[in-house]
């Protein structure tokens, strides 16, 4: 039984591989070929049309890395083939193993009046272009493709470190060679028995081996092949067709799973290309699919990413209207509401939030349409704050797929609520096929069905159907397989359908799902919260930047009538927001991409501040006055008014310095800190309760050096056994101490390897934090640079910062959840307590850090080292190599309150400036632990003032809003400003631990 079987399949994956796909086109004839190769970068397609082309021919070479060539090609169609479907068929050099990572071209024919009407795009899996449905013979032929010799950097593991990520060190060489460009007959008969074959060869390999329905499926492949003539396969493929209609025809079980497929091409904003290449793989992709919804009248197909469909308009309008028509008859479906598939990791809550309204405001504008679910499969964990977000925002449903990569825990659910830290729920599903490019293979198919962790009480799963990232997304052969398993014995069904229509019938028949709570973290990619610091850090600081900005620019227009800049403060937003794109923002992009973000990042924070000064300067006057700008509600010093300006009194007080012991001792009435010679922390004393937070022995600020090579994906990954060799960072070129300005500040300078450091401590009166200023020289090759803090503290957890609040996770490794978590996220700041006693460490630009826990005999002492720098060679070969600035604060004597207030504080310091007037605040928010996130004007351009607020500590509080303008009432709008149906009204703030809440004051 099992050598028929292995001959029957043998035989079969033979003729379709050799003989009947590659009857699918018969007739051929060669097209007039000629180029154009671009000296720089790209140009618009009306452009491209009228450029001097030369001749070239099949054989040649084009394309170096990055370079565009555009394509001529001519031709007539032959009168022998009146009658039938005629394509062009073009190889520009594929390697269909890297569909997605190479060579494309979008296609373009010339309108009625001369302008550029784009196709479909090409790509290795997808070498075709309609030229004529019924050929009449004789039809001229003129083709346009727009070329793009990107190289291929994604090889075959190992990834090797490659230059050729950057147009600036890339090869001028040729890559690519052209196989053919030819006209060609299409042959329909053909291309349907290669489906009926390939989908009933991949049923059957899912199948109990001597099955009934295997038996019978095998037999009807061998009865198929026995009438196929090999030599006139176009003759024969409907006798063969019809042996295999009865397998075809026999319907699926009542019982059989259910698969809603969603067309779909995973596109990644920028990763292994440049923002500039995404553009035009958003063009060739959806050019190629609104064709395909023409074609296939029950297919769908599905976009997320606000961002690129703004690309679309903006670049290729002719294809942007295309898409407006496939939105309108409600087939091409734009998903999830954000501007891009963004990080959820490391951007603020306000980011967020901007993420969600800028997505909406896009699709309500454009199409007349919102969102109702999240839609993101591929970003690299996911933040517990999240489904409160999603639900304020008004969101129903989440769609991801990325925890299925876990290394080590296989997650317990595929559909369930996932809850997070404030209590909120949202319905989410996972794919049990494990893919967000699904072929709609038997193996995949079989997969859903098997895996589906709920098959016990639900029936129903989604498969986001199409190659993404330039492959093209669905193709012909997808929407064929997908008619076949409509209701095929021994499979799944399937069927094209919406997100929105999946979780409502999803949903109702799964009412009490089970329940997730917190963080879905990520086993692997952990260090996407390290790599590419420079990235990282402009990203912080111009989100901050941006929060300043409105908070200013509304209490200047408020105050003194100014105009409050909506349009830029939208443009400078959706710059951050592209930047949060989860290969962008987490470190993982080549070279070009975050040059590009270091530069447009930076001009964001340089127009931001513009913004902010301009407003600062309205609101103060003219005057030679102190006046402090304070942009915050907590974390105050001395005078400072929160969310407003006062006026600077100077002050006498200061930290002392001594020497001790060879190092120096830096006190003030709050903390007593040693500093000793090799400039490591061996002391830092709450004097209030003369707790010692560092353990005798065991010195703080010390850095440490891993050799970190992971097995595989250099950028994205710290594998766990970097912690295996480590080298103490000790050695001092320099050390030496004085008093600046009332603070005790040592200045440390170590050199390393090829690096080299200065360390500037500081103690400033009034304060229990040391702040550690770290300018760092890094030229490191696979190398992880962390600073440890054995800490005399017993915590059984940490707190880390999230959005609109923090996270708990243990510090012990009982369970293998908790032992997968050796590298995990922060924001600004992490904490370790014991009841009555805590450390913080805050800082103002990196997110990864580890904790562990060691017992020698009575001593407990808990470890917290944050992550500062590494060094990957893929896909950038330089990460991170230049001059970084990295600070960090010990907090000593830290609650909740205080790690909030001082990590807030190093992120959002008041600005001073000479002028006459101090400045109140347009709200001020009592109530403890209730913190303003934002203030900034309605983005309906009403005037009306948004206020967003949350409770920071966990624990629920209540307090008081008190408006300092004529207004004519408060009430709550949902995170994206919305109004709700039943708003809570009035001044009065009664908060559950960690909500936000979103208030919408109207002007007088």
């Amino acid at each position: 039984m099992h050598e028929e079987t292995s001959l029957t399949v043998g035989r079969a994956n033979r003729v379709l591989t050799e003989r009947i796909r590659p009857a699918i086109h018969s007739a051929r004839v060669p097209l007039e070929i000629s180029a154009h190769a671009l000296p720089g970068e790209p140009i618009a397609p009306a452009d491209g049309l009228g450029l001097d082309y030369e001749p070239f021919a099949a054989g040649q070479q084009w394309g170096p890395a990055w370079g565009t060539t555009w394509f001529r090609v001519r031709g007539e169609v032959p009168a022998a083939w009146a009658g039938r479907r005629v394509e062009a068929v073009i190889d520009l050099g594929f390697d269909v193993n890297m569909t997605g990572f190479q060579c494309e071209a979008l296609v373009y024919r010339r309108g009625a009046d001369g302008e550029p009407v784009p196709v479909k795009s090409l790509n290795p899996r997808n070498q075709w272009v309609p030229v004529v449905p019924v050929a009449e013979g004789g039809e001229s032929v003129e083709l346009f493709l727009e070329g793009a010799s990107n190289p291929v950097l994604l090889d075959y593991h190992p990834f090797l470190p490659t230059q050729e990520g950057d147009i600036r060190t890339s090869s001028p060489e040729p890559l690519y060679r052209i196989r053919h460009m030819d006209l060609a007959v299409f042959e329909s008969e053909v291309f349907e028995l290669a489906l009926d074959v390939e989908v009933l060869l991949e049923l059957q390999a899912e199948l109990p081996e001597t099955s009934p329905r295997r038996m019978r499926i095998l037999q009807a492949l061998d009865d198929a092949l026995d009438v196929l003539d090999l030599q006139r396969i176009t003759d024969t493929a409907a006798d063969a067709r019809e042996r295999l209609a009865p397998a075809l025809e026999s319907p699926a079980d009542a019982s059989a799973h259910r698969i809603a497929a969603v067309g779909h091409a995973h596109i990644d904003s920028a990763w292994l290309w440049p923002v500039r290449e995404t553009i035009r793989k958003v063009a060739r992709t959806t050019s190629s699919m609104t064709t395909l919804l023409e074609e296939e009248p029950e297919f769908r197909y599905g976009m997320s990413s606000a961002q690129q469909y703004a690309w679309v308009k903006e670049h290729r309008p002719e294809v942007f209207a295309r898409i407006k028509d496939a939105v309108a008859e409600g087939r091409f479906l734009p998903l999830g509401g954000m501007w891009v598939e963004s990080d959820t990791v490391m951007p603020t809550g306000e980011s967020l939030v901007r993420q969600f309204s800028h997505g909406q405001r896009f699709f309500e504008r454009e199409f007349g349409i919102r969102s109702r679910g999240v839609w993101l499969p591929d970003s690299f964990g996911y933040s517990p704050a999240l489904p409160q977000l999603m639900r304020r925002a008004g969101f129903e449903w989440f769609f991801t797929q990325k925890i299925s990569w876990n290394q080590r825990n296989v997650f317990p659910h595929h559909t369930f609520d996932w809850e997070g830290i404030d209590g909120s729920r949202i319905f989410t599903h996972f794919p049990p096929m494990d893919t967000y490019n699904s072929q709609l293979s038997g193996m995949e198919v079989a997969k859903a069905s098997r895996q589906f962790k709920e098959n016990r009480v639900a029936t129903m799963s989604i498969a986001p159907v199409g190659w993404g990232d330039g492959g093209g997304g669905t193709t012909r052969e997808m929407t064929g397989k997908a008619a076949r398993m409509g209701s095929l014995e021994g499979a799944a069904r399937v069927e094209w359908k919406h997100p929105d229509d999946f979780f409502d019938d999803a949903k109702a028949e799964l009412p009490d799902p089970a329940v997730w709570v917190g963080e879905l973290y990520l086993e692997l990619h952990r260090g996407t919260l390290t790599s590419q610091h420079a990235t990282k850090a402009l990203h912080r600081w111009a989100e901050q930047g941006l929060i300043e900005a409105e908070l200013w620019a509304a209490t200047a227009a408020v105050r003194r009538g100014t105009p409050y800049p909506h349009d830029e403060l939208d443009r400078l937003w959706q710059l951050v927001l592209l930047h949060e794109f989860h290969d962008i923002l987490p470190g993982t992009s080549i070279a070009w991409v975050h040059r590009e973000a270091v530069e447009v990042l930076g001009g964001v924070l340089d127009d931001a501040r513009g913004i902010s000064d301009a407003a600062r300067r309205a609101l103060a006057g003219e005057g030679d006055r102190r006046i402090r700008f304070t942009p915050t509600s907590v974390g105050l010093g001395a005078g400072a008014v929160a969310l407003g300006a006062a006026a600077v009194d100077a002050s006498d007080a200061a930290a002392t310095l001594t020497e001790e012991d060879g190092g120096f001792r830096l006190e003030n009435e709050l903390v007593s800190i040693l500093v000793s010679a090799e400039g490591l922390i061996t002391s830092a004393v709450d004097r209030a309760s003369g707790r010692d937070a560092i353990p005798a022995g065991r010195p703080a600020n010390l850095f440490q050096l891993h050799q970190d090579f992971p097995n595989m994906w250099d950028a994205w990954d710290i594998d766990r056994y970097y912690r295996n060799r480590v080298e103490d960072l000790t050695g001092v070129s320099s050390i030496s101490a004085s008093v600046e300005g009332g603070a005790a500040v040592v200045v440390v300078e170590r050199a390393f390897s090829e690096s080299r450091l200065t360390q500037t401590i500081v103690l400033q009166p009034g304060s229990r934090t040391v702040l550690l200023r770290n300018d760092i020289d890094w030229h490191e090759t696979e190398k992880l640079l962390k600073l440890a803090f054995p800490l005399d503290v017993f915590a059984r957890e940490t707190l880390a910062e999230t959005q609109f609040g923090f996270q708990r996770r243990a510090t012990h490794v009982n369970t293998s959840w908790e032992a997968a978590k050796f590298e995990t996220s922060m924001h600004r700041f992490v904490l370790a307590q014991e009841e009555d006693f805590g450390v913080a460490l805050v800082n103002d630009s990196i997110y990864g850090y580890d904790t562990s826990r060691e017992v020698e005999g009575d001593d407990v002492t808990t470890t917290v080292r944050l992550s500062l720098l590494r060094a990957p060679r893929f896909p950038d070969p330089e990460t991170d190599h230049g001059s970084h600035e990295i600070e960090v604060g010990l907090v000593v004597g830290a609650d909740a309150a205080i790690a909030t207030a001082e990590g807030i504080r190093m992120n959002a310091l008041p600005t001073e400036v000479r002028g006459a007037d101090e400045v109140e605040p347009l709200v001020r928010v009592t109530g403890p632990g209730i913190v303003v996130s934002s203030v900034k004007l309605a983005d309906d351009r009403s005037g009306d003032v948004i206020v967003r607020v949350y409770e920071s500590l966990g624990r629920r509080t209540t307090g008081e809003v008190e408006v300092g303008f004529p207004h004519d009432g408060i009430r709550e709008v949902t995170l994206i400003e919305d109004e709700l149906d039943e708003p809570r009204t009035g001044g009065a703030l009664s908060l559950r631990p960690f909500e936000v809440r979103t208030l919408r004051i109207s002007r007088a």
